[in-house]
C-alpha cells in the first residue's frame, strides 16, 4: 500500500494519531527532507522501525522505481513532504501514477493544507475555487500564465515565495486591475501567521514596505473575475496582444486570443494591436 500523508504546515499538534501510527508500521518512509522528518519524529516521541530515504525533486524520477519494487514485493510505503499533503506541489504525483499502473492500492492520511486553510481564512468566496500553485519565475512567462485566468471566476490560490511576492502581486494588479480583491496569507498556523486583505496592488505596496522584506510560508488567495467585464485601455490591449505574439501566435490569432480573454470588441483589439 502507498499512503500520502500530510504534515503539520506549522504546529506539531496538528499531526494526527494516524500520522504517527503510519510512520512507526510503514516498511518505508519516503520523505522530501529526512532532516525535517527526524526533527518530526522527535517531537512526536515516536520512533521509525522501517527504512528511511530521501525522496525529493532531484531524485524522485530516479527513486520511484525502487519504491515501487518495494510496493510489488507487499511492502508499505509512506510519503511525506516537509508540510502539508505530499503531491499537492511538492514530490508524491510520480510514485501515485506509477502506483496506479502497478494495481497497488494508493491512500493518503488527510491532514493540515496550506490550500484550505488559507481559503478558510481569507474572506474571500469558498464555495467554488481552483489551485494554480507556483507562478512562473519569469515575468513574461506569470504575465501569460495571469492572462490565461483573466476571466476566470473561481477563487485563486497560490503558492509564492517570500522575496517574489511583491513583484507577484504587481503583475497581478497589471493584468488583473489594481482593485481585485485577495489575501496574502503567510506563516499559516505558526506563531507569526499574519493574513493581509486588500487590492492586490495596495498589497504589494504593503510586501515592498515591510522592513526586512516578506518572510515565511506565502499564499496568496485571490478573488475571481466578477460577472462585469473590466474595460482595457489600447496600451493594455497591445500589451496583451504582445504577449500572446511572444507565446508564438501570429497576431491574427493573438487578437482572437485577447478578444475571447478580455471580452473587449474585435475592431479595438485590432485597433490597438495596429497602432
Amino acid at each position: 500500500m502507498l499512503i500520502l500523508a500530510a504534515t503539520p504546515i506549522g504546529q506539531v499538534g496538528d499531526a494526527s494519531p494516524r500520522l504517527a501510527e503510519v510512520l512507526t508500521t510503514a516498511d518505508v518512509v519516503a520523505a522530501e527532507d529526512t532532516r525535517r522528518l527526524k526533527r518530526l519524529v522527535g517531537e512526536l516521541g515516536i520512533e521509525i522501525s522501517g527504512r528511511i530515504v530521501s525522496y525529493f525533486e532531484g531524485n524522485e524520477e530516479r527513486r520511484t522505481g525502487e519504491l515501487v519494487e518495494v510496493l510489488k514485493g507487499g511492502g508499505t510505503v509512506v510519503v511525506v513532504t516537509d508540510a502539508g499533503m505530499p503531491s499537492v506541489s511538492d514530490p508524491g504525483y510520480r510514485l501515485v501514477v506509477a502506483a496506479i499502473e502497478a494495481d497497488i492500492q494508493v491512500t493518503s492520511v488527510p491532514g493540515p493544507s496550506a490550500v484550505l486553510t488559507a481559503l478558510a481564512v481569507s474572506g474571500l468566496p469558498v464555495d467554488r475555487f481552483c489551485f494554480e500553485g507556483f507562478l512562473p519565475r519569469k515575468a513574461g512567462e506569470r504575465t501569460r500564465r495571469l492572462t490565461d485566468n483573466l476571466r476566470e471566476q473561481r477563487t485563486m490560490v497560490f503558492f509564492e515565495s517570500p522575496h517574489r511576492t511583491e513583484a507577484t502581486l504587481r503583475a497581478m494588479a497589471d493584468v488583473w486591475g489594481p482593485d481585485r480583491a485577495a489575501a496574502v496569507c503567510r506563516e499559516l498556523t505558526k506563531t507569526y501567521e499574519e493574513v493581509k486583505r486588500g487590492g492586490v496592488l495596495e498589497l504589494a505596496e504593503w510586501a515592498a514596505a515591510e522592513e526586512h522584506g516578506v518572510r515565511g510560508e506565502v499564499t496568496i488567495v485571490v478573488a475571481g473575475a466578477q460577472d462585469e467585464q473590466r474595460s482595457y485601455t489600447a496600451d493594455e490591449l497591445k500589451a496583451l496582444v504582445g504577449e500572446q505574439q511572444a507565446s508564438g501566435e501570429s497576431r491574427r490569432d493573438a487578437i482572437a486570443i485577447v478578444v475571447e480573454l478580455t471580452g473587449a470588441k474585435k475592431k479595438d483589439v485590432y485597433a490597438a494591436a495596429h497602432n
